[in-house]
């Protein structure tokens, strides 16, 4: 396990195979949230846990209910963000979560269905609207997920986040996509970008922390890429060059 000091935050992005094995893949992700030092802010690739097994919905609907329990548990004196597949009101929805300090805090429908992985026939979309902005421990926390990074509306809707966590299950044909518009989400922004994409072949298989200036670092091989928050650097650039973001 990493050591952090004292009241210091740890930004960490997941990448990890999802496997047909639920239980394998909720054990994979409680492994590397342990892994991590108190006061990490975690993110995990998009439905990580079950993928789009859209065969078998009732089954990871199900499933959904256990992990929420078990997340809940996990997020002791620390911050995990994901998707998970949940139905609500007799409606399935790709649902993007907060974990922290052993409660939910934070839920949200995503709101951009994907149109090439024919998303909209399997799950009903969410509210732009509902894009918003959760202060954690005085840290201002954003989700986009993953299509709805390409859109410059929902850009200005989490304008001021200090993180933007991005969980993705990003299409490997996209590599040069997702490399861009983490990086220019950060800079224009001024603010750290964490993203998770998922292992899987057909993916990215990137993880990447970019920092309020724009530096990247990514993951290569690695399940777990950490990287010490700092706030200073947020309001450096955000006083160095003023664009107008409080």
């Amino acid at each position: 396990m990493m050591i952090s000091k004292k009241g210091e935050h740890t930004l960490c992005s997941l990448s990890f195979k999802t496997t047909p094995d639920y239980d394998e893949n909720l054990q994979t992700l409680l492994s590397l949230i342990n892994d991590t030092p108190n006061h990490s802010i975690i993110v995990a690739p998009e439905v990580c846990l079950t993928g789009f097994d859209y065969e078998n919905f009732d089954a990871v609907i199900t499933f959904t209910d256990k992990a929420n329990k078990v997340l809940t548990k996990a997020s002791h004196n620390k911050t995990v963000i994901l998707t998970v597949i949940e139905k609500v009101d007799n409606k399935v929805f790709n649902m993007a979560k907060i974990f922290h300090n052993g409660k939910q805090i934070h839920q949200r429908a995503k709101a951009k269905l994907f149109p090439l992985g024919y998303e909209e026939k399997y799950f009903s979309e969410g509210k732009d609207e509902s894009v918003d902005i959760v202060e954690i421990d005085g840290i201002k926390i954003a989700i986009l997920v993953c299509f709805e990074l390409r859109f410059k509306t929902l850009w200005q809707e989490i304008e001021g986040a200090d993180i933007v966590a991005v969980p993705a299950w990003w299409g490997a044909l996209r590599v040069e996509h997702f490399k861009t518009l983490t990086q220019s989400l950060a800079i224009l922004n001024q603010c750290y970008v964490i993203a998770s994409d998922s292992a899987n072949e057909e993916c990215s298989k990137i993880s990447a922390i970019v920092s309020p200036q724009g530096k990247v670092a990514y993951n290569g091989e690695k399940a777990l890429l950490a990287q010490t928050y700092s706030p200073k650097e947020v309001a450096f650039m955000r006083r160095y060059l003023n664009v107008g973001i409080l």
